[in-house]
């Protein structure tokens, strides 16, 4: 019998696919609707212990098969998120995902929502953050590894590490991750940054003028990514990078990935295209002949 069942972590999940973060993910009503949409779990935006306004307006402009975003990861402070946290109903795992500008930070937001969540995602990833967050934590091993060692030591929740293209090895950083002691491992963030210039003004069009590149146009690199850090490490991937169908959901399964994380899609499709996916990758497995997700998951590199 086919099931699209699949498990990362020892936590359970209807289908292979999350939320992404930064896509409807600040508060618990939109966070309920994409689970009851029918993803197989969900992802918070990215929070930070104090509130955080983020950049002015605009913050995202629409490229060739994508977008770009210059948010400055703005959220309301976990004290507030926590309110939100205690209003889910349950109905998909809640993967909560955090960011700072140092271990410590981490480690004081893992210890405060910790018990919350299913599982933790490390942002140290962000292409345009401020204030030594995101990337610059993400493009050292060293301090990347620091950051997983820190959040593990004060919580028992499985954590993942959200790690950039934008570095000259992607591996080097996953392996530090996993010899650190990371649960799992979430590939890949936005590119870039980039950025767009509006020709009648000659002004750039996102206030913070560069911003991450995100949608189908990152799809290759972030498949990439995924084939390489399988053959790497022993722990398990999520993938997310331009997934918009059933058919980039396979070649991310079949690169390496347990599950994978859908975002932009969802501006074009809506939230149904969780259902979408899941319909497209059953009748898949059912005409290549595979009964689960997991017997589809690295296959690639038996004949590569």
């Amino acid at each position: 019998m086919l099931v699209l069942e699949t498990e990362i972590c020892g936590i359970k999940m209807r289908n292979p696919t999350m939320l992404a973060a930064g896509v409807l993910g600040t508060t618990a009503a939109s966070l309920n609707w994409a689970s009851k949409s029918g993803a197989g779990a969900v992802v918070t935006k990215s929070f930070s212990i104090e509130p955080n306004r983020g950049y002015p307006n605009p913050t995202t402009v629409e490229v060739t098969g994508g977008f770009i975003n210059a948010v400055g990861l703005s959220n309301p402070g976990v004290e507030a998120f926590t309110l939100e946290l205690k209003k889910l109903e349950g109905s998909a795992p809640v993967v909560v995902s955090i960011y700072g500008s140092n271990p410590e930070e981490f480690g004081r937001l893992a210890t405060k929502i910790g018990g919350m969540a299913d599982m933790i995602e490390l942002n140290v990833s962000c292409p345009h953050a401020v204030g030594g967050c995101g990337a610059s934590i993400g493009q050292d091993p060293d301090l990347t590894a620091e950051v997983v060692k820190t959040v593990k030591n004060v919580i028992k929740t499985p954590i993942s590490v959200k790690l950039t293209p934008n570095v000259t090895d992607i591996v080097e950083i996953a392996v530090a991750s996993q010899k650190a002691g990371c649960d799992a491992i979430t590939l890949i963030n936005s590119l870039g940054p980039g950025m767009r210039i509006d020709i009648e003004t000659a002004h750039t069009i996102l206030h913070n003028k560069f911003g991450g590149l995100s949608g189908p146009a990152i799809k290759p690199i972030a498949l990439r990514c995924v084939y390489d850090v399988y053959e790497a490490v022993n722990v398990p991937l999520i993938g997310v990078g331009g997934i918009k169908d059933y058919m980039d959901v396979v070649e991310f399964l079949f690169a390496g990935a347990s599950c994978v994380q859908i975002g932009t899609a969802i501006y074009y499709d809506g939230l149904k295209i969780f259902r979408d996916i899941c319909i497209g990758l059953e009748r898949f497995m059912n005409r290549k002949g595979y009964q689960s997700v997991k017997e589809m998951v690295g296959i690639t590199h038996n004949y590569d």
